[in-house]
């Protein structure tokens, strides 16, 4: 409790002070252990670039290792919630897909979610599914992002009738959620429920639905939903997020230990089909 990450006592705390509401022996205390903590790990003990961790940089922070490390975190993260019908995982053969909503190709950002530094990669969720099919097509589905203030339902449904497979890829970010930014319901955000339903029942098969968000969402309408035969949770998966969550969409990556009994069962039973 001695340590706030906000702005609050930055704007509230030299007035509680002079209202003496704030006594300043609490304001030291605090400072006491926070530095004396910083003192424990060397961070004053001279040139902090001769230190033992003093030379890090992007050479050690983005090598294959901690690259991996960022992938294994991703997938082990993520959740299967739906699979109706053993959609998942989609084919490898060639197949045409529809990546559609407003979180399908946002800024790489948006997967890292708060408290990041700068990703050492930039792979959006749509890159990451190109990697498996040359035929992705892209639409946004929405204007303004996740907050969706309107929809551009009309030309989403065009895309998704084109195509073999459709994923949409909807939730939140920090427009949205964050730091001293809280949400009054636990809805999708604008027309992005109108979108999803109206995408879903043009689309000649069960749609995939991926949510990217930190906080939770009420998603039982598209848990009731036939058409939407695939329900994926990827919190905020990090820089390599996008090709964690192709690798599991089509079957190179077990999702999350809490659904692994359910991918695994769907993954035989596809095997039997094949036999």
């Amino acid at each position: 409790m001695d340590l706030e990450c906000g702005s609050y006592l930055t704007d509230h705390a030299k007035s509680a002070v002079q209202q003496k509401k704030l006594p300043i022996v609490r304001i030291d205390r605090a400072l006491h252990n926070l530095f004396s903590i910083r003192i424990r790990l060397g961070q004053f003990d001279g040139n902090p670039a001769k230190l033992p961790f003093g030379m890090i940089g992007p050479n050690h922070v983005c090598s294959k290792n901690h690259l991996y490390l960022a992938l294994e975190a991703a997938r082990n993260g993520i959740v299967l919630l739906k699979n109706t019908a053993a959609l998942l995982p989609l084919p490898k053969t060639s197949i045409s897909l529809a990546v559609i909503g407003p979180n399908a190709n946002a800024s790489p950002l948006t997967l890292l979610g708060n408290y990041a530094g700068p990703p050492c990669k930039s792979i959006t969720v749509l890159q990451g599914f190109q990697h498996y099919v040359k035929n992705a097509v892209f639409h946004p589905g929405c204007d303004g992002g996740p907050k969706c203030a309107s929809a551009q339902i009309d030309e989403a449904v065009k895309v998704a009738k084109n195509a073999d497979y459709v994923v949409l890829v909807m939730g939140l970010d920090q427009s949205v959620e964050r730091e001293e930014r809280d949400r009054i319901h636990l809805d999708l955000p604008g027309k992005q429920l109108e979108l999803i339903n109206g995408v879903a029942k043009a689309s000649k098969r069960p749609v995939i639905l991926v949510l990217l968000c930190g906080g939770p969402i009420d998603i039982s309408s598209a848990k009731n939903n036939d058409k939407i035969g695939g329900i994926i949770w990827a919190g905020y998966p990090g820089e390599l997020g996008g090709i964690a969550l192709a690798q599991i969409i089509f079957g190179d990556h077990n999702p999350g230990e809490v659904s692994c009994m359910i991918w695994t069962r769907e993954l035989l039973n596809k095997h039997k089909e094949i036999r």
